[in-house]
């Protein structure tokens, strides 16, 4: 099995700042992609942003430019940082890990317990 440990999330007033940190543990032989989403009250969880093993990224087209995902010095590990916080930001934000398990080297994709963001305006 693989855990997320997420850390980071609170109360921010908007045009403010938040670092989220997720942490990955377990048998894990490789790691295919790691990436945060979000998903806010009535709504669908969305993709936040992404980054693979190559440091390929992707963000959602309403976080561009104000929030930066990026790979840890300690394996397995991803953080985002969130500038210019809105609003329309406030949701719980979930860590997601994708990769190959090592004992059976079969896929997993695995979810932290989320963190909460609000921002207030």
């Amino acid at each position: 099995q693989v855990q997320l440990v997420e850390s980071g999330g609170g109360l921010v007033q908007a045009g403010g700042s938040l670092r989220l940190s997720c942490a990955a543990s377990g048998r894990i032989f490789s790691m295919n992609a790691m990436g945060w989403y979000r998903q806010a009250p009535g709504k669908q969880r969305e993709l936040v942003a992404r980054i693979t093993s190559s440091s390929g990224t992707n963000y959602a087209d309403s976080v561009k430019g104000r929030f930066t995902i990026s790979r840890g010095n300690a394996k397995n590990t991803v953080y985002l940082q969130m500038n210019s916080l809105k609003p329309e930001d406030t949701a719980v934000y979930y860590c997601n890990a994708q990769g190959v398990t090592l004992t059976t080297l079969a896929d997993f994709d695995s979810w932290g317990q989320g963190t909460q963001v609000t921002v207030s305006s």
